[in-house]
C-alpha cells in the first residue's frame, strides 16, 4: 500500500541482519493470486485519494474495533497460505513476523488450523488496534502502547506485550544531511519556522493548499511532503514562501532541521519524528485509521490534534518556539520508545515454540501433523534465520 510498513520490515531485517541472523522481506499482495494483490492496491490508493467517504465506510465495516460480527479479512488473507507456507519451509524460518494485519490475517488463520509450524508474532504499528490486526491463531502481538497491548489480549486471548515504534536509529542521532536542509529552508523563507507537513506515501490530504496557504500568511515556512503525488507537487510549488518536495531519502536530515511536523495519519512519518525530537501536531487526518490514530496520540499526550485552524495555528506558535512546551511534548513523544522489538519478537517466538512442544500436551494449539520433527531435532531448537513478513501499509 503505502510506505510506511515497507520501513518498519526494512528496519527489523536490518536489525537482526546485524545480530548475525538472516531475514527475508515479503509483500504479502504479491503472494495473492490471480493480481489480487495490485487490484487492492489499486483500489485502496485510489478510494482514499478521490472518494474518502468510500474508505471510511469500508474502514466502518471492516476495521473499526469494537465488538459484534462484522467481516474480516480472514477469507481473502487465505488466498495467499499455499504460497507463504512454502516460502516458510523453503528458508527454513524460525518465526514469521506480520507488520500489517492482512498478513496477521493470513498466519492467524495457517496457525490456528496447524498449518504454519512455526510462530507467528505480530507487529501492530497502528496506535489503535483495529479489528483486523486481531486473530486468536497468532502466538504474540507486540504493540506500540501497553494500552494497545490490553486491546490486543482483550480481542484475541493471547499475549500481547509493548516495544514502541520500530525506527532507524538515524532518527534519534544528529543528523549529517540537515545543515543542508537549513539552508535550504533560509533561502525560500529566512527566519520563518519550517514546519513539515505530510501527505503520506501517495501524497493525499484534505484541503493540504489551504493549510498551506494557512502556516505561510502567519510566518511558517510549510514543507509539504508530497510523496508520489506528482500533481500535487507541481501545484503547491507554485505558491510563494512553500517547499514543495516529491520522495525524499534523508528524512533525518528534514526532520532534524524542521521545527514541528502537522501530520495526518500518525503513521510512520509520525513516529520518526518524535525520535527525531520534533513535536507532531495532527490536522485534518485522513478517515479511518488515520482519525482514529490522531486522535490516540494526543490522547496519549505525544502529539497535539488540532480541529481547526486557529488551534494548529496555537499550538504550532508554542511548539516550535524554544520553551517547556516544546521540551515536554519532545520528552513525552521519545519516551514511546522502548525495549527492542527484535529482541521481544525472538523471545516471544522461542516461549511459543517451547509451550507449544510441551510434551504434556499443553498449548491452545496442537502441533503440526504427525511425524514433524520437534525442536530438539533442529539443532538445538533454535536456527539462526528469521522471517521478518512484510506487508504494505494500509494508510499514507
Amino acid at each position: 500500500m503505502g510506505a510506511g510498513h515497507d520501513t518498519v520490515a526494512t528496519e527489523l531485517a536490518r536489525r537482526i541482519r546485524a545480530r548475525g541472523g538472516e531475514a527475508l522481506v515479503v509483500d504479502v499482495l504479491a503472494l495473492l493470486p490471480y493480481g489480487l494483490g495490485g487490484a487492492l492496491r489499486l483500489f485502496y490508493r485510489g478510494s482514499v485519494r478521490h472518494f474518502p467517504w468510500v474508505y471510511a465506510a469500508l474502514y466502518r465495516l471492516f476495521l473499526r474495533p469494537g465488538d459484534g460480527r462484522r467481516p474480516g479479512g480472514t477469507p481473502l488473507a487465505r488466498l495467499a497460505g499455499s504460497r507463504l507456507r512454502r516460502l516458510a519451509d523453503r528458508t527454513g524460518a524460525d518465526a514469521v513476523v506480520p507488520v500489517f494485519h492482512l498478513g496477521a490475517q493470513l498466519t492467524g488463520h495457517l496457525r490456528a488450523r496447524g498449518l504454519l509450524t512455526v510462530p507467528s508474532v505480530v507487529l501492530v504499528i497502528d496506535f489503535v488496534v483495529h479489528r483486523q490486526w486481531l486473530h486468536p491463531g497468532n502466538d504474540h502481538c507486540l504493540c506500540l502502547t501497553e494500552d494497545a497491548a490490553r486491546e490486543a489480549r482483550r480481542g484475541t486471548g493471547r499475549p500481547a506485550g509493548t516495544c514502541g515504534p520500530v525506527v532507524a536509529p538515524e532518527f534519534f542521532a544528529d543528523a549529517p544531511g540537515a545543515e543542508e536542509w537549513r539552508r535550504l529552508f533560509d533561502r525560500h523563507g529566512s527566519g520563518r519556522a519550517p514546519v513539515v507537513l505530510s501527505a503520506g506515501a501517495w501524497g493525499v490530504g484534505s484541503r493540504l493548499g489551504a493549510t498551506v496557504r494557512l502556516l505561510s500568511d502567519h510566518g511558517f515556512l510549510p514543507v509539504v511532503l508530497c510523496g508520489g503525488n506528482a500533481r500535487l507537487r507541481r501545484e503547491l510549488s507554485g505558491l510563494p514562501g512553500v517547499v514543495a518536495l516529491g520522495w525524499v531519502t534523508d528524512m533525518p536530515g528534514l526532520l532534524h532541521a524542521a521545527r514541528a511536523l502537522v501530520d495526518n495519519a500518525a503513521g510512520q512519518t509520525a513516529v520518526q519524528a518524535l525520535a527525531a525530537g520534533l513535536p507532531v501536531v495532527g490536522h485534518r487526518p485522513i478517515p479511518g485509521h488515520g482519525a482514529d490514530g490522531v486522535r490516540r496520540m494526543a490522547a496519549l499526550g505525544v502529539s497535539e490534534a488540532a480541529e481547526d485552524d486557529a488551534a494548529l495555528l496555537g499550538a504550532l506558535r508554542r511548539l516550535t518556539a524554544p520553551g517547556p512546551a516544546r521540551r515536554e511534548r519532545i520528552a513525552a513523544g521519545r519516551a514511546l520508545f522502548g525495549d527492542d522489538a527484535v529482541t521481544l519478537v525472538t523471545d516471544a517466538a522461542d516461549a511459543s515454540r517451547a509451550h507449544r512442544w510441551d510434551r504434556t500436551g499443553a498449548g491452545p494449539f496442537p502441533p503440526p501433523g504427525p511425524g514433524a520433527p520437534g525442536p530438539d531435532a533442529r539443532t538445538g531448537g533454535r536456527r539462526r534465520r528469521r522471517a521478518a513478513g512484510r506487508v504494505p501499509d494500509p494508510g499514507p
